[in-house]
């Protein structure tokens, strides 16, 4: 039993996944839904803590090449958490994910196919979590959404479209509310191209804030 009531044991192994660095701890109730066998599908890093009750989905492995779930040294996912590298997860190193967060790697296509939308096809789309981002409690990550270098998710949204670096989202549907004031991040160029004006008016709104 670990010293800290509640913090998972270091384990070597952990039935399912594929391979795990020194240090790492998972807890038993983790659980793994996988089918078929390919190599280096879940992968952990060093020192990566998966808590109580976390969920790793990766169904099919054969289904396409980007199935996978990858997470990077020191990555912390708190309990309740489900996670889906059905269309690909990367999750960088130092990311927080808050309890019950969900990251949604694939989904149904609706508009198309059968009216049952359990039989329509399957969509996929890589999700990535860059480098100490910290995910919030209860958040919702979509398939194809990239979390930028040290951006912050607020607890309880549902992001839909890509957070910049240092960025903080919020709402559902989220939306971009400010960036963080640790003045090591500038505004994304991507956005600044596409609303030229939308920039000068946020950095006035936050110096009067």
């Amino acid at each position: 039993m670990s010293e800290i009531s509640g913090v998972p044991d270091c384990t070597p192994s952990f039935p399912g996944i594929d391979s795990m660095g020194s240090g790492c701890r998972v807890d038993p109730t983790v659980t793994v839904m996988r089918f078929n066998q390919r190599p280096e599908v879940i992968c952990l890093a060093q020192e990566v803590s998966l808590y109580a009750n976390t969920r790793l989905v990766v169904g099919d492995v054969l289904a396409d090449p980007v199935v996978g779930i990858r997470v990077g040294d020191r990555t912390i996912v708190n309990v309740g958490c489900y996670l889906s590298g059905e269309g690909g997860l990367d999750i960088g190193e130092d990311v927080l994910i808050g309890p019950h967060a969900k990251l949604l790697s694939a989904g149904h296509a609706i508009d198309e196919g059968d009216a049952i939308i359990a039989r329509n096809r399957i969509t996929r789309a890589r999700i990535v979590v860059e480098d100490g981002a910290w995910i919030g409690a209860g958040a919702i990550v979509l398939e194809g959404v990239r979390i930028g270098r040290g951006a912050v998710v607020a607890a309880g949204a549902l992001v839909r479209h890509d957070v910049p670096d240092g960025m903080v989202a919020a709402g559902m549907p989220a939306r971009l509310i400010r960036v963080r004031r640790s003045g090591q991040f500038s505004e994304p160029a991507s956005n600044h191209e596409r609303r030229p004006g939308f920039w000068h008016w946020f950095k006035a709104k936050l110096m009067r804030a």
